[in-house]
């Protein structure tokens, strides 16, 4: 299967952002103070849940990306 050039950006532009915005979100879970993530420093089944999605958003965020990548450099190769 071959993808064009915009959707191969696309990808990989989806999985760079997806990293930036879970990154994001787990620097701000571990400083929660509203006592969601940590109750008397100990983590929350809230904080293991959210870590656990952020873990699986990296891995396919990744994976998008890594795919987008490949076909950039497919379409490179064919030019």
């Amino acid at each position: 299967m071959k993808l064009s050039r915009p959707v191969s950006w696309f990808l990989l532009a989806f999985g760079v952002w997806s990293w930036v915005i879970w990154i994001t979100f787990v620097k701000n879970l571990i400083k929660d103070s509203s006592g969601l993530a940590f109750d008397d420093g100990h983590p929350t089944a809230y904080f293991w849940v959210h870590l656990l999605l952020a873990v699986v958003s990296f891995v396919l965020g990744t994976v998008v990306g890594v795919i987008g990548l490949r076909g950039l450099r497919a379409l490179r190769r064919t030019s």
